[in-house]
């Protein structure tokens, strides 16, 4: 008789420490959303932490026991708890990072069970800091936080600014969990490398539209969430980014925390700033979605429902890839993107060709659960070389990495 079985993933491991901080409480939600996902968290609380965040409630939310400076000191653990810790996780959170905590870190300190877990592990570090902004601007805690970060194990998702917990505005609030989330499996898929250290990449992302008065346009339903999360996965991995996108929801220029982001409406401003920013660029990504055409002429003002013309002249706009294959330079490479219904194939192909593209992305949207407006995607990537890479379907970041992946081992 013959057997079969199905080979089980293995949950991915994250460590996270809580220091003392207000900020605390956003980390439930972090926790919260990992272990849903199906990943292995385990929680380590300093003693300051425990007075904003209580053991029970992280054990509940990660579906495991917490690790407080009780159980480091507890001599019927086994092998030392610090050891085991470190040596099983994947990633190492610590959120929110105190000043006291950074101090410590940076200087190799190691006094309760979470610094000494980070000076036991040797996986990659996410430090998320919270505090007040006179603290935050500290020159000695500003010195700490730069000579931690010259230790390449050590990433950093900065603090933002806004209203904090004192009532003061200003720079110090801890990064939101959505921000911390998508840092968070970036690392875990590129385990910490930055192979994107040294390169410049501009990319375009979102849609165009083309106005026949203030109020209607010639558009798509195009979002800008591919550009964005090619944007967050090559920032995470190293590189600097300069993201051209066109009109998107607030809620989505809130994800452009670290980038340089050039808006724009028209094609003819995304032309524009795509060549203005094409000198220092490395990889231009074109992941925008651009109008065609434009209405051949534009009112001022909102035509009545009785001027609007029966028929629309258009004109046409212009071609943004093929200027910059044209104007860019030998060392610089150029990838599209294709969004095709049916045969998504032989349509990439031609364009891959005929716009002297070094890759294709070529991505169906005529399939439900990709294309236009959602979270997840699926692709087909194409060289000039004739490598070819199927992305199943997942998530937009981690198509992002894929894409990435598959470049650098094409040897762009």
């Amino acid at each position: 008789m013959v057997s079969s079985s199905t080979t089980v993933e293995a949950p991915r491991r994250v460590l996270l420490g809580i220091s003392g901080g207000i900020a605390a409480y956003k980390v439930c939600s972090v926790i919260s959303s990992l272990a849903k996902a199906g990943t292995a968290v385990r929680v380590v609380l300093t003693q300051q932490g425990q007075a904003f965040i209580p053991p029970l409630t992280v054990a509940t939310l990660a579906r495991h026991p917490a690790y407080t400076d009780a159980s480091f000191w507890n001599a019927a653990q086994g092998r030392p708890l610090h050891i085991e810790l470190g040596e099983w996780a994947e990633l190492l959170v610590i959120a929110p990072l105190s000043a006291n905590t950074l101090g410590k870190l940076a200087h190799g300190l190691a006094d309760n069970l979470l610094t000494n877990t980070v000076l036991a592990s040797t996986c990659p570090v996410l430090l998320a800091p919270a505090m007040n902004t006179d603290m935050w601007q500290q020159q000695s805690v500003q010195r700490n936080w730069h000579q931690l970060l010259q230790d390449s194990r050590f990433h950093s998702i900065d603090p933002g600014s806004g209203v904090l917990a004192c009532d003061r505005i200003g720079t110090g609030r801890m990064a939101e969990p959505e921000d911390m989330l998508t840092h968070i499996h970036s690392l875990l898929h590129s385990g910490g490398q930055r192979d994107l250290s040294g390169k410049h990449l501009l990319i375009s992302t979102g849609s165009t539209r083309e106005h026949l008065d203030p109020v209607r346009f010639i558009g798509n339903p195009a979002s800008g969430k591919m550009g964005i999360a090619l944007a967050q996965a090559a920032i995470h991995r190293g590189a600097s980014v300069t993201l051209v996108h066109g009109p998107m929801d607030e809620s989505l220029k809130a994800r452009l925390g670290g980038i340089q982001a050039v808006g724009v409406t028209t094609a003819e401003e995304m032309h524009r700033a795509m060549l203005t920013n094409l000198p220092q660029a490395n990889w231009v990504v074109m992941a925008a979605a651009v109008a065609d055409v434009k209405p051949a002429t534009q009112a001022s003002t909102k035509l009545a429902k009785a001027d609007l013309p029966t028929s629309l002249p258009l004109a046409q706009v212009p071609d943004i890839v093929a200027d910059l294959s044209q104007k860019r330079s030998p060392h610089q490479r150029l990838i599209g993107f294709a969004a095709q219904t049916g045969d998504i194939i032989p349509p990439a192909l031609d364009k891959l060709q005929r716009k002297g593209l070094d890759a294709i992305v070529a991505n169906p949207i005529d399939v439900v659960g990709s294309g236009f407006g959602g979270d997840r995607n699926q692709a087909i990537l194409l060289t000039k070389a004739g490598d070819k890479l199927t992305i199943p379907p997942c998530n937009k970041l981690e198509m992002a990495h894929q894409i990435w992946d598959a470049l650098l081992k094409a040897g762009f």
